[in-house]
């Protein structure tokens, strides 16, 4: 008897464990709760889906036709200048820092620690963040880019070789970023602190990364300081997409420099996925 409900037991964990989905379904099904639990809270959406926009309004109405952007010869206004600046912004905002801060609040309340508990595969975790990063993004950038064309007669690019580079430096762009906030999600020491140790930093490179000021304006060691960091490659990787050629001149190297933004991003992506499996933790430090 004991034989037979061992074996029987055994037949029944073996059925459950080919009944249950694979990694990359469960990772779908997850994203599909984080995309639900995201539209949800309204006031994020709102203010999410808003900022890029909203700075964009605010610099094209205070700086308007008045202040254009000239680089030999060629005349650019300040809101098609300052668009992939709000792009680059846009991706780092709906990856790094929307996941960062997501992760630390969830490990702070005891999310992660329950769905540790529970048969979902961590890989499964994972792929739901950055399916929602995904989603947000695109349609956070798809906005901003009919917001600029349709009220600010920002025009957008016409040829295919233009869309193909703004393909993969969104691409490239949205995993780093993404791959970024899942280890840096780990430096928060609580759920109530991450708002203010994730934003901060982004915050100030924004400002030192061509995003706010044309990168004329800027001293060369600020440039070189945020060189070291992914938002200032996406930004000028998204300038070659939405600005005339002869704009490259502007840039420090003289070159919008496309292989030197894969290089970076893809050093990012592998170092902070390494970082990342190195030090994620499930659970909060007085935790155990």
């Amino acid at each position: 008897m004991s034989t037979t409900a061992t074996t029987t037991g055994l037949d029944q964990r073996e059925g459950t464990a080919r009944r249950q989905p694979g990694t990359l379904r469960q990772g779908l099904v997850r994203g599909g709760v984080e995309l639900l639990q995201f539209v949800r809270e309204r006031d994020s959406v709102i203010f999410g889906f808003a900022y890029p926009i909203l700075m964009l309004a605010i610099f094209a109405t205070v700086f308007g036709d008045d202040d254009p952007i000239v680089v030999d010869g060629v005349t650019v206004s300040f809101a098609q200048y300052f668009l992939p600046g709000m792009v680059a912004t846009g991706v780092m905002l709906s990856t790094y820092q929307t996941l960062a801060i997501s992760i630390a609040v969830e490990r702070d309340d005891g999310t992660l620690k329950r769905l540790r508990a529970t048969p979902l595969p961590a890989t499964s975790y994972f792929l739901g963040k950055v399916l929602l990063s995904l989603v947000t993004v695109l349609a956070q950038t798809a906005l901003l880019l009919a917001v600029a064309a349709l009220a600010f007669g920002v025009p957008l690019p016409d040829d295919a070789g233009r869309w193909t580079t703004f393909a993969w430096v969104f691409v490239l762009g949205t995993a780093a970023g993404a791959v970024c906030g899942v280890a840096y999600s780990s430096v928060p020491s609580s759920g109530r602190s991450a708002s203010a140790v994730v934003v901060t930093p982004i915050l100030v490179l924004q400002f030192t990364s061509g995003v706010f000021f044309p990168v004329t304006q800027l001293p060369g060691w600020m440039l070189d300081l945020s060189s070291l960091f992914p938002l200032k490659w996406i930004a000028q990787g998204m300038r070659s997409v939405f600005l005339p050629d002869v704009m490259a001149s502007a840039e420090p190297s003289g070159a919008w420099q496309h292989g030197a933004t894969a290089a970076v991003l893809a050093a990012w992506l592998v170092v902070a996925l390494v970082v990342g499996a190195r030090t994620f933790r499930w659970r909060r430090h007085d935790d155990g």
